[in-house]
């Protein structure tokens, strides 16, 4: 399975990352590009542990949904998110937030399988590891300039 890591140092309070991290309406201004809505569950504001948000968003020219769930939750160092239901055949985002200084790290560890096997796999390495890592750090930088604008 892929995993992607990345490392966001943010001069911002640990609290205040965190909590932008799980906004659901940061989520949706980080990925515009995507026309991601969250059209079910938890639909603005901050998701906690137990609640789901089903997501609508245009990839690769296609309208997809996806369900996640808060599997984990640890305020302010980490939480989890899983897909419930959606195009992967699994992924598991974990956030981690730690206090270095008067800065905040906040690591994602993105593990996602896709379906259909070997093709798949060939998918993964050809196209889709490089476009979720693109996604990712797009949303760290949203994150990062947000929290930072009044830090």
């Amino acid at each position: 399975m892929p995993k992607i890591e990345l490392l966001t140092e943010i001069n911002a309070p640990i609290e205040k990352v965190f909590d932008l991290a799980r906004s659901i309406d940061l989520h949706m201004e980080s990925t515009k590009q995507t026309g991601e809505k969250a059209i079910a569950g938890k639909t603005s504001g901050l998701i906690e542990l137990g609640e789901t948000v089903t997501w609508r968003a245009k990839h690769f020219g296609i309208w997809q949904t996806l369900t996640s769930k808060i599997t984990a939750f640890d305020r302010p160092n980490y939480f989890v998110d899983e897909m419930v239901q959606g195009a992967f055949k699994s992924f598991r985002h974990a956030h981690h937030f730690s206090r270095i200084d008067n800065q905040t790290l906040m690591k994602d560890v993105f593990v996602f399988e896709s379906p259909l096997g070997v093709l798949g796999r060939l998918f993964n390495w050809l196209v889709l590891t490089c476009y979720m890592t693109r996604l990712l750090e797009e949303r760290n930088k949203v994150i990062k300039e947000a929290a930072e604008e009044f830090a």
